[in-house]
């Protein structure tokens, strides 16, 4: 077979996913069981892999979905512990008497706010959140859907503690192989997802920091009585100091700490920072800015949920009492990261599956407390004492949460083993690279020297057919490495723009607007929020694929870890 007909059927289940999921808008559920016997049907025959080593291959991959989803509930049941504790109404009444400006309300609560649950939930938590704590505050249904997806950017390659790095790059590599590489070269693999990281971190902080701008431009141009982007502008000042809160820590948090934090970080400083100087009135505009009266809104602007904030309290609570248990994870996160003696302690509880099978690299492994899932339920323990709850709040809070783990296992449970075929398909009996290997080397014989360009965009596409950045990392982290290898480029580089565009991708991720619709009452009207977020998802890739380009060829950015490259 010549190396087009390969590459073709290498990309055929991926193809299969992005018909099914988007041309026939079949829901994942259905989608993803097909993708992956089509993947396993590849692999047996056309890549002669061995019956074994696709098996093994999918218990790889229900191993690792495993500890994907022990995050997931962690950080889901953490949220929903708050919902009924008291602590998220309490943190809802704090931020309505910030500021009367609707711009201000925009950029603190979906922006800063948003960022920080980014940070600690991921997995479209923030769009969910923000947008019903913003229709509650007065902004109408469509607005609070648009702000809350315009969030789904910066944050989203550290969300849920890290997981789109620590999960969807780490089990998207050939980790096993590169691993190894690195050991000639004198080096290992945590440097060199460490090098991938404080990438991924410094160029969103350069793209992400006029997000808020967007924000308020996008607020007053769609939904001010003047219809104007002009009125977004005045707060030029106070959104690209919004920005440079947030995106100032989270790089610097990024590059000195590791993948688990630059979000969390990011978002509390700058919480802190900007209400702070919002309440002082520190480049706020002097003319504040707001809708037209309700009854004047287009009836397509209004959700059939209506949630008023005296309706949502159900004990009172200071706001120091309900933030203490998101401080509580951003504390023991550090400690157990940064003091090796308490993260290995915590990595001694560990479940081996070395081998799988008798399949020489295939291999997982299970660390219940050492994964962010643990110090998450640990939190929520601590929390039901701290906010005197009654067993029964709790118990609700569970049931909440493994219903929405059951309804997110299931896709992953096909998702992440068709991954591990992919990335297993290198040991095969008709002596051909692995599929991805196969796809990036033809990519790269037909683009050249422009891919540095498209591969944010590819990463964007992945999150808009799985709804994920942590499973476009997972389907294309390898393809991206296997391109900028061939090409000569710094994989790490391409990897992170890969992560950067993934997350980016999250802005028109139909599972995420869909999530935010249903909070606020308006769903049936997604496609009205996916054409505006379109735009600024084109100017993310975009300009993450032109510093890619300035990188390789201005600044002459290589691996150097690799010295092949």
């Amino acid at each position: 077979m010549t190396s087009g007909v390969l590459a073709l059927l290498a990309f055929s289940p991926i193809l299969l996913a992005a018909i099914l999921l988007i041309g026939l808008r079949w829901p994942a559920k259905r989608a993803m069981p097909l993708v992956y016997l089509l993947t396993a049907a590849v692999g047996l025959l056309a890549w002669d892999m061995s019956f074994t080593r696709i098996l093994a291959s999918t218990l790889q991959g229900l191993l690792i979905t495993l500890g994907l989803l022990w995050i997931i509930f962690g950080a889901i049941l953490l949220l929903n512990t708050l919902k009924h504790s008291g602590g998220i109404t309490a943190i809802r009444a704090g931020f309505a008497t910030i500021s009367p400006d609707r711009r201000i309300q925009a950029i603190i609560i979906a922006w800063l706010f948003g960022c920080f649950i980014e940070g600690a939930s991921g997995f479209g938590t923030p769009a969910a959140i923000a947008a019903p704590l913003l229709v509650a505050i007065g902004f109408p249904a469509m607005a609070a859907v648009l702000m809350g997806m315009l969030v789904q950017s910066t944050p989203v390659s550290f969300g849920a503690v890290g997981t789109p790095i620590i999960v969807g790059v780490s089990t998207g590599l050939d980790s096993h192989a590169i691993g190894a590489q690195l050991l000639e070269q004198g080096s290992s693999w945590a440097q060199f997802l460490q090098l991938i990281t404080s990438e991924v971190a410094i160029i969103h902080a350069i793209v992400g920091t006029v997000m808020p701008l967007f924000m308020a431009m996008m607020l007053t141009r769609f939904f001010g009585r003047e219809k104007s982007w002009k009125a977004g502008l005045e707060v030029l000042p106070f959104a690209i100091f919004a920005g440079l809160a947030f995106t100032i820590p989270y790089a610097l948090t990024g590059v000195f700490l590791g993948p688990e934090f630059p979000s969390l970080i990011g978002g509390l400083t700058g919480l802190a920072i900007v209400t702070s100087a919002a309440r002082m009135g520190f480049l706020v505009p002097k003319t504040s800015w707001d809708f037209a009266p309700a009854k004047d809104w287009p009836a397509e602007w209004i959700g059939t949920v209506e949630m008023k904030l005296d309706e949502l309290a159900s004990k009172p609570m200071s706001s120091l009492r309900a933030w203490l248990p998101y401080v509580l994870v951003g504390v023991l996160l550090v400690i157990s990261r940064i003091f090796p003696e308490v993260g290995n302690a915590l990595k001694a509880v560990v479940i081996n599956f070395p081998d799988l099978l008798g399949e020489a690299g295939v291999s997982a492994n299970f660390q219940p407390l050492y994964l962010p899932g643990g110090i998450l339920v640990t939190v929520v323990l601590a929390t039901f004492f701290l906010h005197g709850m009654k067993v029964r709040e709790l118990t609700a809070a569970v049931k909440e949460s493994s219903s929405v783990l059951l309804s997110a296992g299931f896709v992953l449970l096909f998702t992440v083993p068709m991954v591990r075929i992919l990335i297993n398909s290198g040991v095969n009996g008709a002596e051909l690279g692995s599929m991805p290997i196969v796809m990036a080397r033809w990519v790269a014989d037909s683009v050249g020297g422009i891919y540095p360009l498209l591969a944010p965009s590819i990463g964007a596409l992945g999150a808009f057919i799985a709804g994920s950045n942590t499973v476009s990392n997972m389907m294309f982290s390898q393809f991206q490495f296997g391109v900028a290898s061939s090409l000569g480029f710094s994989s790490a580089l391409i990897v992170a723009v890969q992560a950067i565009g993934a997350a980016a991708g999250n802005m028109v991720a139909i599972h995420n607007v869909v999530a935010a619709s249903a909070t606020v009452g308006l769903l049936g009207r997604e496609g009205n929020t996916l054409r505006k977020t379109i735009w600024p998802t084109l100017y993310y890739v975009l300009l993450t694929g032109i510093i890619a380009m300035i990188a390789i060829y201005g600044l002459g950015i290589s691996d150097p870890l690799l010295a092949t490259h």
